[in-house]
């Protein structure tokens, strides 16, 4: 890494926009520009989970404003994450074609826990240090994420579907509120945070942190009114939640500390936080600086330290399913030589090579539950499970990876991708499944030959040393079996 780099992160929240430009000098971040916009991207899905166009075309707005001070910034050292909202909405694919386009960088939607270790991170390396357990707390507009870690990672995580966003537009749409209106929206996310209470409350913390809006306008409004010293406290929740009922309607609320723009949604920050500190029995809590952008920028610095997180994700699934390490480790590597040799004629990315890896090493991660099918359990698994290190849209096209690595090669495989993946997926797909057929013997002591492959658009060829397949009569035949499967998808496989 150089000495000095130029990084940013894009958090594409349910409630507000944030930027992060940070320089990385001698391993330390030093932040040199912030943007944040209230976009309100939760607020424009509509009964049927689809974005209105009048809230996309609010978020590209403020894209293109992100754009002009991110669009020159080499790629790959920008990061843009969408979270809660994106994650529901059925029309997010289109969404982030034109943000993309917007921004001048890829988009990537992340999961619920993907998103809590981001967070972790980004309030671990903000906050004080501490000796023991941090729970960190982050109430966004679309979603909670609750986290307890040691250090700067995180042991235990989940992502509940609490927002600020969510419950104002569930409980208070008209902008009402009374006392018997609170007590109902409370009683409802406690009934959300009802399955995770127990697990955390015996796991235990030594200091508690809010992160993000809700956290820090809930502590500014106790800090201005005296209510508290820059924190959150129960008596100073309840204070709010007084001064709250008191002005009977979110238009009206006039609170020393409450910023215009938070004021929308500040009320239904509140029912999620007096929610948690009961189900949770927090007595008071800090607020860090420190979020998801920050995690972003931190989480991008470890992996230039090869700090990487996608392979303890690998290593955990592998360990949970019972793969056969080994045999799939000689798998991969088989992959990655296939790839380094197709990666010219596919106009395949760096990046390509690293799904492929993922998928060859958690490809029988299905047999654990049956070995008839395991394909399309190992699949179901992958698509499903907490991946930290992926984001959902390489998550669906490891697991299509998975689904397609044997037997019939169909194109149906491959529709959970979007249309510009489906040929990507494709190509891996037939890489993984020769890497497989060569290693069908499973044996530990199988040397393969120097085997060159040429590939050219739909044309693949395979050459191997002279005599080589006439020794190795079983893998001759499942080379011609393959040639036949591949041609269902108008594939052509030839070898000598």
């Amino acid at each position: 890494m150089e000495n000095q780099q130029l990084v940013a992160s894009v958090d594409l929240g349910s409630n507000s926009f944030h930027m992060l430009v940070a320089r990385i000098q001698s391993g330390q971040v030093h932040v040199v520009d912030r943007m944040k916009e209230m976009v309100r991207l939760a607020g424009g899905l509509d009964d049927d989970g689809r974005l209105s166009e009048e809230a996309m075309e609010r978020a590209l707005a403020c894209l293109e404003r992100f754009g002009q001070r991110l669009r020159e910034m080499p790629q790959g050292t920008v990061r843009v994450v969408g979270t809660n909202t994106l994650r529901k909405a059925k029309n997010s694919a289109r969404f982030v074609k034109r943000a993309e386009r917007a921004i001048g960088h890829p988009v990537e939607i992340i999961g619920g826990r993907e998103e809590a270790r981001l967070i972790y991170l980004g309030v671990a390396h903000s906050d004080a240090s501490v000796e023991g357990r941090r729970l960190v707390i982050d109430i966004g507009g679309g979603s909670t994420e609750l986290i307890i870690g040691e250090g700067f990672s995180p042991v235990h995580m989940e992502s509940v579907p609490l927002g600020c966003v969510s419950v104002t537009r569930a409980h208070f749409s008209d902008g009402r509120i009374d006392r018997d209106r609170l007590q109902r929206a409370e009683q409802w996310a406690r009934l959300e945070l009802r399955p995770y209470e127990l697990a955390y409350r015996h796991r235990g913390w030594v200091r508690a942190v809010g992160s993000s809006g809700s956290a820090r306008s809930l502590a500014a409004v106790a800090t201005a009114n005296g209510w508290s010293n820059g924190e959150i406290t129960r008596d100073a929740l309840q204070r709010i939640r007084k001064a709250v009922i008191k002005a009977a309607h979110i238009d009206k609320l006039r609170l020393e500390g409450l910023s215009e723009e938070r004021q929308p949604v500040f009320v239904g920050g509140l029912v999620v936080m007096q929610a948690v500190f009961d189900a949770l029995q927090i007595d008071r809590m800090q607020v860090s600086d420190g979020a998801l952008r920050e995690g972003l920028i931190y989480d991008w610095l470890g992996r230039e330290k090869q700090d990487d997180v996608l392979a303890a994700t690998v290593a955990r699934l592998q360990k949970l399913f019972s793969v056969e390490v080994d045999h799939a480790e000689r798998v991969a590597v088989t992959a990655r030589q296939l790839f380094a040799q197709a990666a010219a004629g596919w106009s395949l990315k760096p990046t390509d090579a690293d799904i492929l890896d993922v998928a060859a090493k958690l490809h029988e991660i299905g047999v654990a539950i049956s070995h008839s099918a395991y394909h399309h359990h190992g699949a179901y698994i992958i698509e499903h499970a907490d991946m930290p290190g992926l984001t959902r849209a390489a998550q669906r096209l490891v697991a299509s990876l998975v689904r397609a690595h044997r037997r019939k090669f169909k194109a149906s495989r491959f529709a959970m991708l979007d249309d510009s993946e489906q040929w990507l997926g494709m190509r891996l797909a037939i890489l993984l499944r020769l890497a497989v057929l060569l290693h069908r013997n499973r044996s530990k002591q199988l040397r393969l030959p120097q085997i060159e492959l040429t590939v050219r658009g739909r044309d693949i060829k395979l050459k191997f040393p002279p005599t080589w397949l006439a020794r190795h009569p079983l893998t001759a035949a499942d080379l011609e079996r393959e040639k036949d499967y591949l041609a269902l998808s108008d594939f052509w496989l030839t070898f000598e």
